[in-house]
């Protein structure tokens, strides 16, 4: 049985991130896209990572191109495009997929720890979030039209464990 400790994942910088540095933090792992109705929601996730990073959590974005083809982009656009309308801070991650035989293997972790509606593993749209805990267990799948404010009083409870 593999825990989210045992994943890596390689950020825009170009260095990877071995998941197990993020022991005992909380973390809010999303997959994102920039031309998505849901975008603006890059600003959300920024206003949670500043309000709380401090305490613990640590918000990571992996962008997906397998909707709609909403991030075609290069993984430098991305990052570019991220920082300057969203002055996005938090850990990027390079392009990934996160659903068929190509998924990224912590996406196919994630969504066998924490199945979507009726069941479903597949991740239906951009944007999907999962809050982990400290103690590296899945706490919470949340949909796309989830806004990141409507996640804080969540963030604050697993924060406090």
């Amino acid at each position: 049985m593999k825990s989210i400790y045992d994943f890596e994942a390689l950020q825009m910088s170009g260095q990877s991130l071995a998941l197990s540095e993020m022991r005992g933090q909380v973390m809010l792992i999303v997959n994102t896209a920039s031309a998505c109705g849901f975008t603006p929601q890059f600003g959300g996730l920024e206003k949670l990572h500043q309000a709380y990073q401090h305490q613990g959590l640590a918000v990571l974005g992996f962008p997906c191109n397998q909707f709609g083809g909403q991030d075609p982009g290069s993984n430098e656009s991305i990052a570019s495009f991220c920082q300057l309308n969203y002055g996005v801070s938090f850990p990027m991650m390079t392009k990934i997929e996160v659903n068929g035989p190509q998924a990224h293997p912590l996406y196919q972790w994630l969504c066998a720890e924490a199945p979507g509606l009726l069941g479903s593993k597949a991740i239906k749209w951009n944007f999907t979030k999962f809050l982990i805990g400290r103690n590296g267990a899945v706490l919470k799948r949340y949909a796309p039209m989830d806004k990141p404010e409507k996640l804080a009083s969540d963030i604050e409870a697993a924060l406090a464990l």
